[in-house]
Formats: structure tokens, sequence, C-alpha cells
């Protein structure tokens, strides 16, 4: 296919997301639903790598990432803390739009400084800033420019001077989290140490982890000094701390300092370890190899070179999905939600600091009840070697924590994640396990999926079929699903047969009106709890009356024929919250749980109505500027979904499945696994974003997947990535395309051309 290609990833932008939603207003059927939950990205334009284990960006301790400009903020439009973009330094490791987890990181606060030492803290107003993958940059307005980036386990800092007779660079090694309420972080433990020559290295205990950096420094003549309480130690080499309360805490640290011209760079690199600080000095080393101590020159392997390696490393990605048209605004938010589904989770090979052994360690699955849903199995898509090692180290948090994690940080423990959901990693190691994904011990595998349905939620769950919130009763039913399917396939009938047996405990969570029962939930209500894709969607549609009847309710929650709405503002809110809470409405991509509702019509049979809703989002819920998302990206789930939607295809977590919908563009090439998979459309139509929405939906009349009629609305997992052409014929009008036959489930009912008793996966071509 020879696509009209143009490189998307210069057209990447990592403003997108950083401040309040702030989007034309949505008309059609976007217009009718209501967004409960905070309206901002909640990203940040630091420097990245991809699927790195260090980010480096400007900090103002606002709320989330300590970018920005907000306070904490659950609902509605965010609140201002700041009227202007600041900056205290530049700090690193940053979540990537997550909402209120409790841990925001932003460690080794580098500050550099034309005033005195007792200046530190001070919050300079940004101006000139500029991003792209791998690169942050912004001017203080003390003059001083800041560029930022970053290699996987490294970064590099750059500051240019103004002409100034004590400049400085001062790296706080006691800062942490954000300037909010209960917001900081204190370290428990800490060591530092000015080795001389422009050296220095040292370890901070933060909530449990032992997070070491070794610094290099590019500043001939500079002298440099440990500091304590913002009063330079003179003559001071070292200091330690063997225990810190927040009531004693006195910030502490290194620094860099001597007279500059106008113009003179001063250049500070660093690498990070979770073992400490000979691992942070190899891994600084292994990447920059060129020690400026040594040769007194930044040479080739300083700044540039690591920009360079990065921009590389996303180029490497982006080279792997390329697309054909579209216009020029829908083209730079599908290449920014591309570089914000592969920022997380965070890979640190060997780094675990919990376990002896070497392998694989991933952390920042901070948001995994939607992650698991579309940026897993993009992940895997586009690095299958990162998703076996993101299963391997899945499965070795629950051997050495005695739980498969529901989410999980730079720190050991599910905290706060269990009240989420329950058996979310199931799902991402049954997709693992279909697809053959290589070098897992599948037997160790299913030992600890097994043991773990039973913790937490699960252990009420296996007594009773039923938990609450009703939500967990359907997550805990998938899993005994997707776990015996890892059973069966590895010969143990009688296990399988026992899990299945209890994978049936889903149908105890509805009510007979089709529904949810009346429980707590997370986030959410029994309306948008209710369309989840479950493995027995057959059975599930028969429950709520059939299709019509299924379809008759999708509709009143999607809002076919209601008044548009009016979204909630700025605390305090007024009437319209209550108004909001009882439409029982699709909360749009806003909120996690709806993520996945669009595709349910495919299993009734309307694929057009899916193609209406899905078309809809991508046009009036996303935009390009700094508020162009509608909500928490989360760790790239959001924009992974919208990558998915773009390309017409939405992956049913757990069954190895991909449902195919009307693509945004009129063709894209796919790189997966060694193997090219290609989306060409006849029939396609420019209806463009935002403001420039026009026109409606388009449907799918036909499809073909390798010169084959495909008249299902799906196709697995094996044959996407196996490679192929997928041909798609569009129209502006519904057509019966795939309104016979539906998506696999896990039982039979009448009208299905499948036989009494069969297996699910012997539906999947």
């Amino acid at each position: 296919m020879n696509l009209n290609i143009r490189p998307i990833l210069d057209q990447v932008d990592p403003f997108i997301g950083t401040a309040a939603t702030d989007l034309p207003a949505a008309q059609g059927l976007a217009a009718s639903w209501w967004w409960p939950k905070a309206q901002v990205g909640n990203t940040h334009p630091g420097a990245c790598a991809p699927f790195g284990m260090v980010s480096a960006c400007a900090c103002s301790g606002a709320y989330p990432t300590g970018y920005g400009r907000y306070g904490i903020s659950t609902e509605g439009a965010p609140e201002p803390m700041y009227d202007e973009s600041l900056a205290s330094g530049f700090t690193h490791f940053q979540q990537s739009g997550t909402g209120a987890i409790r841990k925001y990181y932003n460690y080794f606060r580098v500050t550099p400084m034309i005033e005195p030492l007792d200046a530190l803290g001070t919050q300079w107003k940004l101006e000139d800033e500029t991003a792209e993958p791998g690169y942050y940059a912004a001017t203080l307005d003390n003059g001083i420019r800041c560029e930022l980036t970053v290699g996987a386990k490294t970064a590099v800092h750059r500051y240019t001077f103004p002409a100034a007779p004590s400049s400085r660079v001062v790296v706080d090694f006691s800062y942490g989290g954000l300037a909010i309420e209960h917001g900081s972080t204190v370290p428990l433990r800490a060591e530092l140490q000015s080795l001389g020559q422009g050296e220095a290295q040292g370890t901070v205990v933060m909530e449990g982890v032992p997070l070491s950096v070794f610094i290099e420094a590019d500043a001939p003549g500079w002298r440099q000094l440990v500091w304590y309480d913002r009063r330079r130690l003179d003559g001071g080499t070292r200091l330690d701390f063997d225990h810190i309360r927040r009531t004693t805490l006195r910030p502490f640290g290194v620094m860099f300092m001597g007279p500059t011209e106008a113009g003179q760079t001063v250049e500070i690199r660093m690498g990070f370890s979770l073992r400490g600080t000979e691992q942070s000095k190899a891994n600084l080393r292994s990447a920059l190899p060129v020690s400026i101590a040594s040769t007194g020159s930044i040479g080739a392997a300083g700044f540039d070179a690591c920009r360079e390696d990065t921009r590389q490393a996303w180029a490497g990605y982006f080279d792997q999905v390329k697309v054909d048209g579209g216009s020029p605004e829908r083209r730079r938010v599908f290449a920014t939600a591309l570089y914000h589904s592969l920022i997380k989770p965070c890979f640190a090979e060997d780094e675990s600091p919990f376990w002896p052994a070497g392998g694989p360690f991933v952390f920042d699955i901070s948001t995994m009840w939607d992650m698991y849903k579309t940026q897993f199995p993009l992940l895997t898509a586009l690095d299958p070697a990162k998703g076996t090692a993101m299963l391997e180290s899945l499965v070795r948090i629950c051997e050495e924590e005695g739980n498969l994690p529901i989410g999980y940080r730079m720190a050991r423990g599910t905290d706060r994640f269990f009240r989420q959901a329950s058996a979310l990693a199931h799902t991402a190691l049954a997709d693992g396990y279909q697809l053959g994904l290589p070098g897992l011990d599948w037997d160790w595998a299913l030992v600890h999926m097994q043991d773990d349905l039973r913790r937490g939620y699960g252990e009420e769950f296996a007594a009773r079929g039923i938990v609450h919130p009703i939500s967990h009763t359907l997550d805990l039913a998938y899993g005994y699903w997707c776990t015996a399917l890892i059973a069966r396939g590895l010969g143990d009938a009688p296990l399988a047969d026992e899990l299945e047996a209890k994978s049936q405990g889903w149908a105890n969570a509805f009510g007979p009106d089709g529904l949810l029962r009346d429980s707590s939930f997370y986030e959410g209500g029994r309306w948008n709890y209710s369309f989840r894709l479950l493995h027995d969607m057959a059975a599930r549609i028969d429950l709520a009356g059939g299709d019509q009847e299924f379809v008759a309710i999708l509709d009143r929650f999607f809002g076919y024929g209601a008044e548009p709405v009016t979204q909630l503002g700025s605390r305090p809110f007024g009437p319209e919250f209550a108004i909001g809470v009882d439409l029982n409405r699709f909360e749009g991509l806003n909120n996690e749980p709806d993520m996945e509702a669009p595709w349910a019509y495919h299993y009734a049979g309307r694929p057009d109505r899916t193609a209406e809703v899905v078309h809809a989002a991508l046009a009036h819920q996303f935009g390009t500027g700094p508020g162009g998302l509608p909500g928490n990206d989360d760790s790239g789930g959001l924009s992974s979904w919208y990558v998915w939607a773009s390309l017409g295809l939405f992956p049913v977590a757990g069954q190895n499945l991909f449902l195919v919908n009307a693509p945004a563009f009129p063709a894209a090439q796919l790189r997966l696994g060694g193997n090219d998979f290609q989306i060409t459309t006849t029939g396609h139509v420019e209806t463009g974003i935002g403001a420039d929405a026009k026109g409606g939906p388009r449907y799918v009349q036909r499809a073909r997947f390798n010169g084959q009629a495909l008249d299902h609305s799906y196709i697995t997992g094996d044959q996407l990535h196996g490679g192929g052409t997928l041909e798609i014929e569009l129209g502006p009008v519904p057509s019966d395309w795939a309104t016979k036959t539906r998506p696999p489930s896990a039982s039979d009912r009448p009208g299905h051309a499948r036989g009494p008793g069969a297996r699910f996966q012997e539906y999947l071509l």
C-alpha cells in the first residue's frame, strides 16, 4: 500500500492535556453526555523516553504531576492554584495523566539560580516553553534558559546563564511530592556525598523505596559543596540521615556554583537506580559513556547525543504506526495520543529494590483499570518483548508480595487500588497466553492467577458467587474465565471446568431490569458499569430481554433523542451536579468504566450505533490545545482508546479479539511484531474534529480480510499480530453488515451459528 505518509512524530504536541478541558461545544449525540469527573487531562510536557524509568519536567508543585497551575481536582473544572505557569526547579519521575493516587514523585529537584541559596523554592515564571518527545525547554524569568532530556534511566539538564557573579545549580535531595495538603513526600532516610571533580552521589528512601542518583556536572572552574537548611557546609562533603520526620525535615543537597558570562552553559547529567549508587553510576556511564569528570569536555556523549538517542527511540515506535490523510488537527491529536500511550508503564530492567534477582521490573501501572482495556493491548502489539516483560513482572510481584497488582507504582503494596477493581492482571495474562507470547512460564503464571482469585474481595465471591461493590463480581467472574482459558490450554481440564463454573457468577450481579444491582461503585454508578464487554455477552443480552431490549437501554444510556446537557463548572456546584447524576448517562471518555461501552452494540447486531457513538467521541471530545482532553489521560489509557478508535479497532481485553468499526483515517499501516497489518477504506470522508467537525459518521458497508469476505464485526489478535490486509467499504447510511452475526461468547443462544457446548476459542478464526 502506498500511503501518503507525512511523519507524525513531528506533529506530537506534549502540551495537549496539560490544562483544564477547553473544547468547542459538542454537537449532536455528544452534547447529551455528562462528565462528572475532573475536566483536565493531567498530563505534563516534560521529557520522557518511551516506557522509560525517568522523566524530567518543570515543577510548580501543582496537582497532579507537579507541573501546571491547579489544585487537587476530582470533579468538574479544576481550581487554579496559580494564575500563570511557574516553576521552582525541575524534577524527575512524574505520573502521566493520573488523578488522585496519593503518590506524585518529583524527586531530586534541580534549580538553576543567580539568586542566593536562601531563594531556593522561589517560583519563577516560565516563558518560551517548548516540548517534543524526549525534550523540554523553558526560560525562567531570571533569564536562565533551561533544557531537559532523558534516557531510559538517565536525565541531562543544560542551563544557559546570563552574566552573573555567582550562578549556581542546586540539587535538592529532600524535595518530593506536591505543594498541596498531604501532598509532599518526606524522605525516611538519606545519604549524599560530594565526590569532587564534578561528581556527587546519594540515596534517598522515599516511601520505602531506595532511589539513588549519580551526578556529573560539566561546569569547569565551579565549586561544588554540600548544603543543609539553605546554608553551605564549607568543607563538608557528606550528609547522612538515619531517620527524618516531617517536623524535623530541613532541605539538603549538593550545589555547583561559580561566575558566568552571558550565554555560558552548564550541563548536569544524572543516572538513577533503585539498587544503589554504583548501579546509578553504571546506568549513566552505559548510556553516556564519555565521563566529563575525566575529559573535562561534554563531547559527543552529552545533552545533544542523549536527546538524539531518545528521539530515535521514539521514532522507532512511531515508524510502526502510519496513517494516511486526515486533517492537520486530527493528525496532531492522533500523534499526541500515540505519544501519551507510550510513556507508561515504566520499564526498569534489573532495578527491583524488593527482590534480589534481576530481570523485568515494571512500575507506574497506576491506572490498570483502564490500561488493561486499551494500553496493554497496544503495548503488546507494538513491542511483544516488552509485553512479555510486563507480564513476567506482574507475576513476579505476585510471587514476592502475595497478590497480582490492581495497580503498581514505585513502591511495594496495592495501596488504595484495590477499591477500583479485582483480577485485572488476569485479562492481560490471558491475552498474552492466547497470543503465544514467548518467554513466560505459563504453569508458573497459572498457579499465581488461581491463588490470587481468592484474595481481597475474591474470598467472598468464591463462597457466595457475588460480592459488593458489585462491579467486583464482574471482575472476578471474568478473572475466573481468563484463568480457565490458560488452564484448559495447559491441559488441566478439571481445573478449567471448576474455574469456568465460577466464571458464570457474573449473572448474579444483574437485576431483572437488565442492569447491575444497586451497590456502591468506584467513581460511577450502576448504569455505566452495566455495559462491560463480558465473556458471555450473548447470555448477558438474553438476560436483558434480547437484542431489541438491550439496544433500547443502550440508546437511553447514550442519550439518543435526549436534550443537550450542562456540564459542571467550578466548585461550588449548583443544581447541575444532582441533575447530571440523575441522568444515568454516558460519561463520555471522562470516566474509565465507559471506555468499552460503545462496542456493546456490536454484540446486539448494531455496529451502526457503535459507529455513531465513536464518531461523536472522536469529533467532540478531543482537541489540539492544552485543554484538548475530556478528562484524566490515566497513564495513556484514554489516549490508547483514541488510537484504537481512530484505526477502526477496539481490543476486547482477555479475549484475543478486536472489534471492527469505521476508521477515522482513509488508510493505516501497522508494523506489529515484524508483520505488516494494513487497513484500507473506500468511501472515506474526512469529518474533522472540534470546531471543524462536520458531517455524520460513516458506516461499514462491507469488509474483507486478506481478500475474503468478513461478514462478522471482529478479527482475532492472531490475525492482527500476524499481519494482513483489512479492507473496509464505507457509506453514509447503515447497512446490514455484521447484523446477523455476533462476536463470540462463552455460551450459545438461538440465532447464533455455533454448536452447543463448543468452546469460546473455537469461534476465533
